[in-house]
């Protein structure tokens, strides 16, 4: 059994969703717009937000990027209507784990959720992650190196997390996607590259060596 919250602007759907998922045993409670749904995560620990991006007052953007600021290790489903993949490609960035498109089929939405929930949250529990003369803050979400706090955005902070418990070893595009960003197939953007080029850009020296044709591995001594 789980705590959900299904955020969903259409009270038809949203009685639907909430009907069958307390079915399958979840305790589930939810919010019919933007500050409604963030207000609810402010009360509340949800092991994860089911959530539509078209909402009243703000967006499902907004309400991830302030659920993330708030818990960011908080398992978001986006279920939304707007399915291009530029859409899907920017939830999985700002950290969604997953995304399904409506109409749906509930089967496949029950079966997303139970795999969602069973795969382990990124383990915030021990403070600090050294490797080398790196540390990641994983409360913070920073990093520290030459005595400097590097702030990261959630997937900068996954994909990072990622590379230094690997350390030594290299990590292919297609593990890092899977494992971030929870899909196997690309969506069409280059998403771990373009998150590794955000990561450079903030470090004053390499920490993240390309394996050419392969992927990335954590260099930092």
């Amino acid at each position: 059994m789980a705590r959900l919250l299904v955020v969903e602007d259409e009270a038809r759907l949203r009685a639907y969703l909430k009907r069958t998922l307390e079915a399958e045993g979840h305790v589930v409670d939810s919010a019919g717009s933007g500050p409604d749904a963030v207000r609810r995560l402010r009360e509340g620990e949800f092991d994860l937000v089911v959530l539509d991006l078209m909402l009243p007052g703000f967006d499902g953007f907004e309400v991830m990027q302030r659920a993330f600021d708030r818990r960011p290790d908080q398992r978001v489903l986006v279920l939304s209507a707007v399915m291009d993949v530029a859409t899907r490609v920017r939830c999985l960035q700002i950290g969604a784990v997953d995304f399904l498109g409506k109409p749906f089929a509930t089967a496949e939405l029950v079966e997303r959720i139970r795999t969602r929930l069973r795969a382990s949250p990124t383990s915030v529990s021990q403070r600090w992650l050294h490797v080398g003369e790196v540390t990641l803050d994983l409360e913070r979400q920073a990093l520290s190196l030459d005595g400097r706090e590097v702030p990261l955005s959630h997937r900068e902070f996954m994909l990072l997390g990622h590379l230094m418990r690997r350390a030594g070893e290299v990590c292919s595009r297609r593990e890092l996607l899977a494992s971030i960003w929870g899909y196997a197939d690309d969506l069409g953007s280059n998403v771990v590259d373009a998150t590794v080029r955000r990561i450079r850009s903030k470090v004053p020296r390499p920490v993240i060596e390309t394996v050419r044709n392969v992927g990335y591995a954590f260099s930092a001594g």
